[in-house]
């Protein structure tokens, strides 16, 4: 249905769906003092407004309005459709009590040893 409207009208309904969706998201990507709105975020990667975002890559913090969620280590950006998709190479959980682990851990495994008597 788009197709049937002038280039102008459609140029204008994108940039106000993507002024939507920046206005939306309370996610929020923190690089040293810049700080860049989240349009999209999921397991292993996130979406920028290509427009205000310069391509990323390393270490950045992910926020939920004031609350920090995510440490990211971005390996690769690219633009394309006026959104700069950023891929993780690891994202951990703010708030967990110990590293993330880089092996997999029994869950009925002894806490500990007790020496032999």
């Amino acid at each position: 249905m788009l197709e049937f409207l002038t280039k102008e009208i459609r140029d204008g309904l994108e940039a106000a769906r993507q002024r939507d969706r920046r206005k939306k998201s309370r996610l929020r990507v923190q690089v040293g003092d810049a700080v860049f709105p989240v349009l999209r975020l999921w397991e292993d990667g996130l979406a920028l407004d290509a427009s205000l975002t310069p391509h990323l890559r390393g270490l950045v913090d992910v926020y939920d309005g004031a609350t920090h969620i995510l440490q990211c280590l971005i390996v690769a950006s690219s633009a394309g459709g006026g959104e700069l998709v950023c891929t993780f190479k690891r994202s951990t959980p703010i708030g967990a009590d110990r590293p993330a682990l880089d092996y997999w851990r029994d869950e009925n495994a002894p806490v500990g040893l007790l020496p032999r008597v």
